[in-house]
């Protein structure tokens, strides 16, 4: 199929995924849309399964499968509770999703990824920043926790600190870490973004 990804991030995990023995098999977290990620694994000769909480979103992937006529195993699902055997998974990554939940949520997330990794599987997964300049806005519902706009909804936007999100991560080898503070222009105005990227590995 050979479609290019605006994900640049997820070239950086899908190459340490390559350069791993384990067996091909990779899940996201957060699986749905127009463009979903999980068809560049796909191509790349990978088994791949996606859980999705938006019924739109996945319907959407749906719509983009049936246009490639590709199979990229997507279904409805709640990270929160993983419906898979542990240390069953050799690679995981959960791209601009997980940062919808409230932060006691995001823990258990990644609690139920640590668990579903196998022993020396590889992780990807992305924190908003307290440094994007929507941190603040909204409806404040904990620390650095806000109900946001977004496409006509009130949607979670959980913000980091830098070192914050390392709790999680715990007994895993982090591979790359990545302050990215992006500003660019979007419909004509001046923004910056704020995203904290984590490539850990599960020990073996």
């Amino acid at each position: 199929m050979k479609l290019v990804f605006r994900q640049a991030q997820l070239y950086k995990f899908l190459n340490y995924c390559n350069q791993s023995n384990l067996e091909k098999v990779v899940l996201d977290c957060g699986a749905g849309g127009n463009c979903p990620p999980l068809a560049l694994f796909l191509d790349f000769g990978y088994k791949t399964y996606g859980i999705e909480l938006s019924d739109l979103q996945i319907e959407k992937a749906k719509e983009f499968s049936k246009v490639n006529n590709i199979d990229i195993n997507i279904s409805k699902g709640n990270m929160t509770s993983l419906p898979f055997d542990n240390e069953s998974i050799s690679f995981i990554y959960s791209y601009n999703t997980i940062f919808h939940m409230r932060k006691t949520d995001i823990s258990k997330a990644i609690s139920e990824i640590k668990r579903v990794l196998k022993p020396g599987g590889i992780c990807f997964v992305n924190f908003l920043s307290i440094n994007d300049k929507n941190c603040g806005d909204g409806e404040k519902i904990g620390e650095d926790e806000f109900l946001q706009e977004e496409d006509g909804q009130k949607v979670i936007h959980a913000y980091y600190d830098i070192n914050e999100a390392e709790v999680h991560f715990k007994g895993m080898n982090i591979l790359m870490k990545e302050n990215r503070i992006l500003e660019r222009i979007f419909e004509g105005e001046k923004i910056k973004q704020g995203y904290i990227d984590y490539i850990v590995q599960k020990s073996e």
